[in-house]
């Protein structure tokens, strides 16, 4: 286990966790009216105005913060987040919310939970686990050579770094297997380990080193790989990287997104101004901003967060900002944090 020493201000340790599930959700928010539409110019402004794929209402959030939610719920309710039990009520809650409440679902997702579903209907046994289905499916669809590294599994993580604040090796196996849930290649993975990271360590230190922090946590040749990434994405805007559908795009466009719109502790637009650079990279503008809006709410906390985004944001199923930040507390009281 690779633990911490104790972080002497608490309270904004409460503070930054609590703003990486809200930061995440506004993120979101913000970015679903923009969704596959025409790019942002940098003097326009995004705004909670709802619409999109959905379509949504002014301050909802879309399948990136509603899946977020079904890991969220399943850190609070157990222990070990890679015990079966953990893995195969997230699963569930997968399967659920997708008959239930998703409002959007990406193509690589939907076709891994339809088939789950398919699977354990047939099962006329009853012993098949959810999350063992899902994993293998989604590793089905890697060996065969289809194309599986979307931005799904990425956009959902932040709230795995909750759970493991003072352990970050344990934090990058849980990461590695969520994102197996549904995301068989091992480039969606890594993603979400250094994301993860990079949460964790803002979360407990208000660190700003980002996802280059969670390198040495990667195999050596991805390790190689995921430097050059970030070089790319410290070197270029945000819109560079679009479409930004694949992880790795993704997961450069929030940091390019994050890399270029410097901000300092007293402005009063550092969690904003992110994440609308992130809503300007265009393409996958929730998803994109999601991501940043995670790692950028860890950095500044919930108190860093607009008010009037913190009024408007909510959605399936039912959460609003100050129940997403009961969440958040639940699990890292939960484990510890």
């Amino acid at each position: 286990m690779n633990t911490l020493g104790d972080d002497p201000d608490r309270d904004g340790l409460d503070d930054r966790a609590a703003g990486a599930l809200l930061g995440a959700a506004c993120g979101d928010a913000l970015g679903v009216p923009y969704e596959f539409a025409a790019r942002l110019s940098e003097r326009e402004v995004p705004a909670m105005v709802g619409g999109g794929l959905g379509p949504y209402a002014p301050g909802e959030y879309s399948d990136d913060t509603q899946m977020a939610v079904c890991l969220a719920e399943a850190l609070r309710d157990h222990d070990d987040p890679r015990s079966g039990a953990a893995l195969d009520q997230t699963a569930r809650a997968f399967l659920s919310w997708r008959r239930e409440g998703a409002t959007d679902i990406g193509a690589q997702t939907a076709r891994v939970l339809g088939d789950t579903e398919r699977a354990l209907a047939a099962d006329s046994t009853g012993r098949t686990g959810a999350a063992e289905e899902m994993i293998r499916l989604s590793a089905r669809m890697f060996g065969a050579g289809e194309r599986c590294a979307g931005n799904g599994s990425l956009m959902r993580a932040a709230p795995l770094a909750l759970a493991h604040l003072r352990e970050r090796d344990q934090l990058a196996e849980t990461a590695r297997v969520c994102s197996l849930l549904t995301h068989g290649d091992p480039l969606a993975a890594e993603a979400c380990v250094l994301w993860c990271e990079a949460i964790r360590r803002a979360v407990v230190w208000g660190s700003d080193e980002g996802p280059r922090s969670g390198l040495d946590l990667l195999e050596p040749h991805a390790r190689d790989a995921w430097a050059g990434y970030l070089a790319e994405a410290e070197g270029a805007p945000p819109h560079a990287f679009s479409p930004n559908g694949f992880v790795v795009r993704a997961l450069q466009a929030a940091w390019s997104a994050i890399v270029h719109t410097p901000v300092e502790a007293g402005d009063p637009d550092r969690y904003a101004a992110p994440v609308w650079a992130a809503v300007r990279a265009g393409d996958d503008t929730d998803t994109v901003a999601s991501i940043a809006g995670a790692l950028v709410g860890a950095r500044w906390g919930r108190s860093a967060v607009p008010e009037e985004y913190v009024a408007a944001v909510h959605g399936w199923p039912g959460y609003r900002a100050d129940g997403l930040t009961r969440l958040t507390g639940e699990i890292v009281r939960r484990h510890g944090g």
